[in-house]
């Protein structure tokens, strides 16, 4: 009979969006399935404890689940020796010291991006868990997405030849909640709350290009607070005081040059919400979140343009998509799987706090840049 190890999970912002229905849903995934297998033939089933403010919601939540436990009682909680790693969705603000609070008390952390509001903050909270001797990590999904990973695959193969630029396009249209209620938490455009679209998507354009297209050397950045006021979600009208666009450059270590815009007021008329297009000599690929089209040099047209007649090319037709890789993998499910591991077992894990911080990094750079009117170096980062 297979020996089962529990671990006990403390998921902190349990009933927000992220914490219910992609973090819980991935730990119940591996519970239903009897647990997460490790090498030592052991299976390692995850026993979440919901964590957060709203002991009504936490309740509910719980009930819906088939009663699981919950607090909301942080300190009780990491001083509950059951509890092996902390987990953070809540809200951007406060994340440091939740997570401090909880390396203090022993316990391992994984964290929703950004790691902190400022890279100080974050090279803090990978000290403190490498002085401690705690694991420590981010959730990096974007990884895991049908879409990247089918361009991933074409950079393995040596497709586009030598890269020449690369474009990426992310965002879709946010209401103010005047037209329509906003599908957004309005703490995402509040600063005191960590809101701002460079801290919210900016972490995650550092690893996809880290890992994926290609480090970033430097950046160029405008923001912009294009939608200046909206209504919360009790009607109320807020003023947003952070930017809910953001235009950037960013100077690869290979030389190439990346053109990155990211918006909450983009009507979108591309393939998915977010796209990405690498051009290489030998070909060029789009990359949305689940499909990815190629174009070889040899099947590349020769537009031309005419004052007096409308294009006759239909572009799009001379794409061609890739076809499945195999299963869709949930890429927060995936997220836990290599830091459970990682903390049951020593198991590499890429996504470190310190490359959590690197996100960080990014988006105080662009907002130097934006400040200063000014390219802005990305300096190395170490413990």
């Amino acid at each position: 009979m297979t020996a089962i190890r529990r671990i006990g999970i403390a998921l902190d912002g349990a009933t927000g969006r992220l914490g219910r229905t992609q973090h819980l849903r991935a730990l119940l995934a591996i519970r239903s399935e009897g647990g997460l297998p490790l090498r030592s033939g052991e299976r390692l089933l995850p026993e979440p404890l919901l964590l957060g403010r709203d002991s009504e919601k936490l309740a509910a939540l719980a009930a819906s689940e088939g009663g699981l436990s919950w607090s909301s009682d942080r300190d009780a909680v990491l001083a509950d020796p059951a509890i092996a790693i902390y987990f953070d969705a809540n809200a951007t603000a406060g994340r440091f010291a939740r997570a401090s609070a909880a390396l203090a008390a022993g316990k391992h952390v994984f964290l929703e991006k950004p790691v902190a509001e400022t890279l100080a903050e974050a090279l803090a909270l990978a000290r403190a868990a490498a002085r401690t001797g705690r694991k420590g990590g981010v959730v990096q999904d974007k990884l895991a997405l049908p879409g990247l990973k089918k361009l991933k695959t074409l950079f393995d193969r040596g497709y586009f030849g030598r890269v020449l630029t690369i474009r990426l396009d992310f965002g879709w249209w946010v209401f103010d909640g005047e037209f329509a209620p906003s599908q957004r938490p309005s703490w995402n455009y509040r600063k005191e709350e960590g809101g701002g679209i460079l801290l919210d998507m900016f972490p995650h354009w550092r690893y996809v290009f880290d890992r994926l297209l290609g480090e970033i050397k430097s950046v160029s950045c405008m923001k912009a607070t294009v939608t200046p006021t909206r209504r919360d979600e009790n009607g109320r009208r807020y003023e947003v005081d952070v930017e809910d666009a953001a235009f950037a450059l960013f100077a690869l270590q290979s030389g190439v040059v990346a053109r990155v815009a990211s918006s909450w007021a983009t009507r979108v008329k591309r393939g998915d919400l977010l796209e990405i297009q690498v051009d290489g000599t030998s070909g060029s690929a789009v990359a949305g979140l689940h499909r990815c089209f190629i174009q070889p040099l040899s099947a590349t047209p020769k537009p031309f343009f005419d004052p007096e007649r409308p294009q006759p090319i239909n572009f799009d037709e001379g794409w061609q998509e890739l076809p499945e890789q195999g299963p869709v993998e949930n890429g927060y499910r995936t997220a836990w799987e290599k830091f459970l591991r990682h903390v049951a077992e020593d198991a590499p894990f890429a996504a470190s706090l310190l490359e959590g911080a690197k996100g960080v990094q990014l988006a105080e750079a662009c907002h130097e840049s934006h400040e200063r009117r000014r390219w802005v170096d990305l300096s190395p980062l170490t413990l």
